[in-house]
C-alpha cells in the first residue's frame, strides 16, 4: 500500500518509533530514521529496516535544535525525492516535583516533545500540501489526555501535542493531507523501562513485581501496549480508509482513560 511513499519517523532507533518504521517499512514505505544510538547500533537498526525490502537512511538530528530539524527534512526530500509520511516520535521523560523540577529538563522535554513536531511540520507540509497527499501521525500519550503527578512538562507537551494536532488538521482539512494522533499507554519502552527500574530500585521490588505495581496503578488490562500494534494502526492512518480520519487522538492504552 505504501510502495513509492517514504517517511520520516523520529526517535526511530528503538521503542515505539521503532515499531512503527519497521510497520511501514513492511508495508513498502521508504525510511528516514533518526534518534539516538552508537554507530553499530544504529547500523543493525538500518540493516533490520532493509531486510524489510525498504530503502533506508538514518538522519541524526537533535530534535532541540531547529537548525538540524530544517536539514533532516531537507535531507530526506534530496535523498527520496518527497516526504509523504511524518511520525513525529521523539521524546524523553523526567519525574519530579514541579518545585525541584530542573528547569533545563523542562525545556528539553516541551523541545523535544513539543516543539519539535512544530518544527519538523512548518517545513513538511508545504511539501505535502504541494504534491496533495500526505499523512502527520504526532505521537501524543494517555498523558496527553489525562495527567500524572511528577510528569508535568511530559503531561504539559502531551496535552499540547493533542492540540497542535487538531490545529494542524484544520488547516489541512481541505487537501489531501491528514493529521492525526496516537495516545499510547504504558508500552514497555526503554523510557519506560527506566521508571520501572526505578520504582524497583526505590521499593525493593522484583522487576516483575515492579511491572505489574506499575500497570497496575493505570492500565487495567494490566498488559503492555506494544510497538507492533501502534504500528499497526500507524499503517492503517496511512491508508485511503483513513483519508477523512482528522484531528483525531486514537487511544491505545488497555482502558486507562476510560475509568
Amino acid at each position: 500500500m505504501l510502495k513509492n511513499r517514504t517517511a520520516i519517523v523520529t526517535g526511530s532507533t528503538s521503542g515505539i518509533g521503532l515499531g512503527i518504521a519497521r510497520a511501514l517499512a513492511a508495508d513498502g514505505a521508504n525510511i528516514m530514521l533518526n534518534g539516538f544510538g552508537n554507530a553499530a547500533a544504529i547500523e543493525a537498526v538500518k540493516k533490520e529496516i532493509a531486510g524489510l525490502g525498504a530503502t533506508v537512511d538514518y538522519h541524526p538530528a537533535d530534535m532541540t535544535k531547529p537548525d538540524q530539524i530544517a536539514d533532516l527534512i531537507g535531507a530526506t526530500r534530496t535523498r527520496f525525492g518527497a516526504i509523504d509520511i511524518l511520525v513525529n516520535n521523539a521524546g524523553i521523560q523526567h519525574v519530579a516535583l514541579i518545585e525541584d523540577f530542573p528547569v533545563e529538563r523542562w525545556d528539553a522535554i516541551i523541545a523535544i516533545n513539543l516543539s519539535s513536531a512544530f518544527h519538523t511540520m512548518k517545513h513538511a507540509l508545504p511539501l505535502m500540501k504541494a504534491r496533495n497527499w500526505g499523512r502527520v501521525i504526532n505521537i501524543a500519550s494517555a498523558h496527553g489526555l489525562v495527567a500524572s503527578a511528577q510528569k508535568s512538562a511530559y503531561v504539559a507537551a502531551k496535552h499540547g501535542i493533542i492540540g497542535l494536532t487538531k490545529a494542524a488538521a484544520l488547516e489541512t482539512a481541505a487537501t489531501g493531507v491528514t493529521v492525526n494522533a496516537i495516545c499510547p499507554g504504558w508500552v514497555l519502552t526503554p523510557l519506560v523501562q527506566k521508571q520501572i527500574d526505578a520504582r524497583a530500585a526505590e521499593k525493593g521490588l522484583a522487576p516483575d513485581a515492579a511491572k505489574r505495581e506499575l500497570l497496575g496503578e493505570k492500565q487495567p488490562s494490566m498488559e503492555f501496549v506494544t510497538p507492533e500494534q501502534l504500528g499497526a494502526l500507524a499503517v492503517f492512518l496511512c491508508s485511503d480508509a483513513a483519508a477523512q480520519v482528522r484531528g483525531a487522538s486514537y487511544v491505545v492504552d488497555g482502558g486507562w482513560t476510560a475509568q
